[in-house]
């Protein structure tokens, strides 16, 4: 039944799942201690699609319902695998709570190239304040003493400004091409599955090391990031977007920059958080909501 309101429900559950992926990136940086970034961005995206594949035979839901859906999923996955990928190998040189502030200017990337690429989907005067806004927080964050940790920092914050570029261009590209032909549920797993063959190769070719150290923490963080985040909660988000209106959905996706500087970046890591990452924050995710706002005319 598709609802055009949220209620407590919905609204717990979309909360309890900005707070899950704001600890995801602490998750992984704790895991990197012991385990090659890429590899375990590949080993996420195994089990994470082999735990929906299951549910999904279980549903009796069509995993390939036509070979040009499978190509256009190829696509996804490859980008979506890019996107986890930087967002692995970043972690390794800058701040967690810099990478969920740089990452989530990917909507803003979303609205340039749907207004490029999508015939329904214009820039409007709210997309353009809120692309303002997430120019000027990303402005605000590099502003920040140009010194010695800015210098260090700054080839993982290119690398999260990359990522958010290719979720951007994952989500015009699946807009484009899947949404009208497929489930939600398949497009997730298309991204998980294709993913997954992608990020290994590439590991193989440039991580000497997968692993040197085998402890609970690593475990642990393995579990949060393939069964919790990867499978869990983008099922639990999938299935709401399938009952409510993907506006109302949204609305929600700016608390996870927030959550994640409050709990991967003070709570779990300890990093030092700035008058001017705060700044950032706050504008990058004004940005998110005004980009997000629909005209009252839309269906």
């Amino acid at each position: 039944m598709y609802r055009t309101q949220l209620q407590w429900q919905p609204i717990a559950l979309l909360l309890l799942i900005t707070m899950i992926w704001g600890s995801n990136m602490a998750f992984v940086k704790i895991a990197s201690r012991e385990m090659a970034p890429i590899f375990m961005a590949g080993l996420r995206s195994v089990v994470a699609s082999l735990c929906l594949y299951v549910w999904m035979r279980a549903r009796r839901i069509r995993v390939f319902p036509s070979a040009v859906v499978v190509g256009h999923g190829i696509v996804a996955g490859i980008l979506f695998g890019s996107e986890f990928g930087l967002i692995f190998v970043g972690l390794e040189y800058t701040l967690a709570s810099r990478g969920y502030v740089l990452l989530y200017i990917a909507p803003f990337f979303a609205a340039l190239g749907a207004h490029f690429f999508l015939v329904d989907d214009r820039l409007n005067v709210w997309k353009a304040v809120g692309l303002l806004s997430a120019f000027c927080g990303v402005v605000v964050l590099f502003i920040k003493d140009v010194g010695s940790f800015s210098f260090e920092a700054l080839p993982g914050d290119i690398l999260f400004l990359i990522a958010g570029a290719a979720w951007g261009a994952t989500t015009v590209y699946i807009k484009k091409y899947l949404v009208r032909h497929t489930e939600p549920l398949q497009i997730l797993f298309y991204q998980l599955f294709f993913s997954a063959p992608f990020l290994l190769i590439i590991s193989i070719v440039l991580e000497d090391a997968i692993m040197w150290g085998v402890s609970f923490t690593l475990v642990f963080s393995l579990f949060y990031q393939c069964i919790i985040v990867a499978f869990l909660s983008y099922l639990v988000w999938f299935v709401l977007v399938s009952r409510y209106p993907v506006s109302l959905m949204h609305a929600f996706s700016f608390f996870t920059p927030v959550f994640g500087v409050l709990f991967s970046g003070i709570l779990i890591l300890g990093e030092t958080i700035s008058p001017y990452l705060v700044m950032a924050l706050i504008l990058v995710s004004m940005g998110m909501v005004l980009v997000n706002m629909q005209p009252k005319s839309s269906h």
